[in-house]
């Protein structure tokens, strides 16, 4: 691609697909009646987190918390309204609408968010450690390489055991059949090609730039770390680990921008296929009715962020002209 086009992200919701401008996000979520509900949430300026974004290596762990902050807003308006029904939607918009100004909510609900975040990350970072040093007592699992590689094998297998077993329900299924067409419209969109159902039915459901490929390379980054750091007594070993979290995540972070930047590089491309492959698990081919709720879901992004971006600019010749 010849022009530098925006790089556009978005989740998986329940029923719907949330789509991320530079602006502002927008969910778009299918009610039982099949008609499409729409939830905004404005992108919040803050000059510290805008510095610390723009920071190599810092900008990934402030990037994953943010998303997870507002990706839990957006999970909560979909569960909401979907539950809700067509019926309730103006009490719903009501009472989303008091949040969005009620900043003490806000900040509750970002701070669920994070918390989730932390705590599932050390989950899969200690749980591993742990098993892998019940096979102390063998002795070919006693040297320090050996007891790192079960521990990384144990976290890839448990990345893996869950995602597998969660895709078996059928709530998840329908959630990753989203992730899938929120993967399909991205795709459409950079390749230049018209969003209509059939032309987006033909893209790939796999994107480079997945939050799944971001978990997968923490796994593998953080195999390479350890070696850096002792792994006994036990004690020791779990201190280590939960310090080395946010250098696990700016690192991964950093190789995610990496592989996408060489995506159209022939040979060096390969370099993201491992998280693309475990995309092959957290997305599902979508049906067309969920891949117009995501075209829904971008084009209503698209639209906002645009009005974000003509009052800007319109503010900032207002301040030239007081200027002159």
């Amino acid at each position: 691609m010849d022009k530098k086009q925006p790089a556009y992200g978005g989740q998986a919701v329940i029923e719907g697909v949330m789509m991320g401008g530079k602006h502002t996000t927008v969910t778009a979520v299918r009610l039982k009646d099949h008609s499409i509900e729409y939830y905004e949430c404005p992108k919040r300026s803050f000059p510290l987190v805008n510095m610390l974004k723009k920071i190599p290596f810092i900008r990934g762990i402030v990037g994953i918390l943010e998303a997870s902050a507002l990706g839990t807003k957006h999970l909560n308006f979909a569960s909401d309204a979907y539950d809700a029904g067509p019926k309730d939607r103006s009490s719903i918009n009501s009472e989303e609408q008091k949040k969005t100004s009620n900043a003490g909510l806000i900040i509750g609900i970002a701070i669920i968010g994070v918390l989730s975040f932390i705590f599932a990350k050390f989950v899969f970072t200690i749980v591993p450690a742990v098993i892998a040093d019940l096979f102390k007592p063998i002795a070919i699992f006693r040297g320090q390489t050996s007891q790192i590689l079960l521990e990384g094998f144990f976290k890839v297998i448990l990345l893996l055991g869950y995602i597998y077993f969660v895709s078996l329900t059928p709530l998840m299924k329908r959630v990753f059949q989203y992730h899938g067409a929120e993967h399909k419209v991205i795709n459409a969109f950079e390749n230049d090609v018209p969003l209509t159902v059939e032309n987006v039915q033909k893209q790939s459901r796999l994107h480079y730039r997945c939050g799944s490929s971001y978990i997968l390379f923490t796994a593998i980054i953080s195999i390479a770390l350890y070696f850096f750091v002792p792994i006994y007594p036990l004690w020791l070993r779990l201190i280590y680990r939960i310090l080395l979290i946010p250098v696990d995540l700016g690192i991964a972070y950093e190789v995610l921008r990496f592989t996408n930047k060489l995506r159209h590089i022939p040979v060096l491309k390969w370099l993201g296929y491992p998280g693309l492959w475990l995309q092959l698990l957290t997305t599902k081919e979508p049906e067309p009715k969920q891949i117009e709720v995501a075209i829904c879901a971008f084009e209503e992004m698209r639209k906002r962020d645009a009005i974000y971006e003509k009052s800007q600019v319109n503010l900032n010749s207002l301040k030239v002209n007081k200027g002159v």
